[in-house]
């Protein structure tokens, strides 16, 4: 509306012209330009509707803070698939995801132990399995940040955290891969026990965790309880190992001092590395990243220990198979511990990686990093 006032003023003497000059006259003004629009046009929303989107696990969000009842809920809500709200259930940062993811990494490991006890039809060397495995794991890295759109080699301010882990991860590897093939199974596998303890302890200076009584109890019952499942395993092999050192020289004992040296090195640098993925996941999005850069780096050094120190076997078709698909599952099972890394604190971590440690007793190797 336009308003307009006007004072009608008029030459002429008289009492009806000065009562005109103090009368205003009011004139009302309609626009009439938005009529010709279409009523739908009239109205519109500032924001549109749009269509609901699908999640998956490639566009779920890596809080690096566990989420409150309320955001989980809500996130759940969004999808109507039992496995998909699991999935969004486990990852979105809830009070036992970590720990959840732990056990599921834990699990697999397991898994990858009975089929290589079931389906292994060939030897293949140790270092040859481990070089398909890390092939596999940075292809298979490579494609998720590349899906999620994530930056390859990690934000600039985590990539020395990512040197660091991945060089730490692959001296774990290598020297753990030296003890089983210097020493009995079952000695590699009590150096091995160490890890959880080393990871616990490297935390305390690298990360400032705190390690509260219940966390020291619940690692030392978790040590000594599974070294007691393997007590007769290790008496069996003891004894085996004893008749043969009655026939060994002195060089042969002072080369199995350095190999225990050597697990104790493996132990080390694995509970650092535990240390180190938990710094770079919970300082970047993507746990995958950890994953990347220790694939990237124990790769080409598993080529250089398998053309070095093994004669290189040629696999048979069901051996590349179940090659590919055990190297598919280790990589879900790194992606499991770097998302329970980032969501949980290393000590309490460290008691799930005793199950870890119990199945791979019934296994020849138990893939590290």
């Amino acid at each position: 509306m336009d308003f307009t006032s006007t004072a009608a003023i008029d030459g002429a003497g008289g009492g009806e012209e000065r009562e005109r000059e103090r009368s205003h006259v009011v004139e009302l003004v309609t626009s009439t330009e938005g009529s010709d629009l279409p009523s739908g046009e009239q109205i519109t929303p500032l924001l549109s509707q749009l269509d609901k989107p699908k999640l998956n696990i490639f566009s779920v969000s890596y809080p690096r803070r566990r989420a409150n009842k309320d955001q989980i809920a809500r996130l759940i809500e969004t999808e109507t698939s039992v496995f998909t709200q699991f999935v969004m259930w486990l990852w979105s940062g809830s009070r036992y995801s970590g720990l959840l993811c732990m056990v599921l990494s834990s699990s697999i490991y397991c898994i990858m132990e009975v089929l290589l006890d079931v389906c292994s039809a060939q030897a293949i060397p140790l270092f040859e399995i481990a070089f398909t495995r890390c092939v596999i794991i940075s292809v298979l890295s490579f494609m998720w940040l590349r899906r999620t759109g994530e930056p390859i080699f990690g934000p600039p301010n985590v990539r020395n955290l990512l040197v660091s882990r991945a060089v730490t991860g692959c001296i774990s590897l290598l020297t753990f891969i030296y003890c089983i093939q210097t020493l009995p199974l079952s000695q590699a596998i009590i150096l091995s026990f160490t890890t959880p303890i080393m990871a616990s302890v490297a935390a305390l200076f690298i990360l400032h965790e705190n390690l509260k009584l219940a966390e020291i109890a619940g690692i030392a019952f978790s040590f000594f309880g599974v070294l007691f499942i393997l007590t007769s395993a290790i008496s069996i092999e003891g004894a085996s190992a004893n008749i043969g050192e009655d026939k060994a020289s002195g060089a042969h004992g002072i080369r199995h001092v350095f190999a225990v040296l050597i697990g104790l090195v493996s132990s080390l640098a694995g509970g650092v590395s535990y240390c180190l993925i938990r710094a770079g996941a919970k300082a970047s999005e993507q746990p995958v990243g950890t994953i990347f850069s220790f694939g990237l780096l124990a790769s080409p050094a598993a080529a250089i220990c398998m053309i070095t120190t093994e004669d290189f076997v040629l696999p048979s078709l069901y051996s590349f198979i179940l090659m590919i698909f055990l190297s598919i599952l280790a990589f879900f099972a790194e992606l499991f511990v770097a998302r329970g890394l980032q969501l949980e604190k290393t000590s309490k971590v460290a008691n799930i990686l005793y199950l870890e440690i119990a199945y791979s007793s019934y296994g020849a190797w138990d893939h590290r990093g």
